[in-house]
């Protein structure tokens, strides 16, 4: 399977909550970084946030791009918290090794946010 492939794959499998499905996408030393809260997860740890996630609904592919062992995927995910509708922008960075994703960086961002005042031009 081709990087860009693997990683629609791995969206899809997250939309669809199969979790158990996951692992297998996943090297055995895989490692994610979260850069919005700066954590770190191993596969295992990894995949239980995912599948424990409180409220999540969907995670849509909105865009995808790849060459070599590295592809990128900006998704919109939809949710819940608190009884409240929530959404969010995703970019998911994946490099592969031996076929598995080996590493995996998520950057997350509101959806909505109001630019920082003074930072537009007038």
């Amino acid at each position: 399977m081709d990087t860009t492939t693997l990683l629609e794959t791995l969206c899809t499998t997250i939309d669809e909550r199969r979790w158990e499905d996951l692992p297998a996408l996943l090297h055995e030393d895989f490692v994610c970084r979260l850069v919005h809260t700066g954590e770190t997860f191993d596969r295992e740890g990894w995949v239980r946030l995912n599948a424990e996630y409180p409220g999540f609904d969907r995670l849509l592919v909105e865009d995808l791009v790849g060459a070599g062992d590295r592809a990128v995927a900006r998704c919109h995910v939809t949710g819940t918290s608190k009884g409240t509708p929530v959404a969010f922008e995703l970019a998911t960075f994946i490099t592969v090794e031996d076929g598995l994703i080996r590493e995996l960086t998520e950057v997350w961002a509101d959806v909505g946010a109001t630019p920082p005042e003074g930072t537009r031009p007038g």
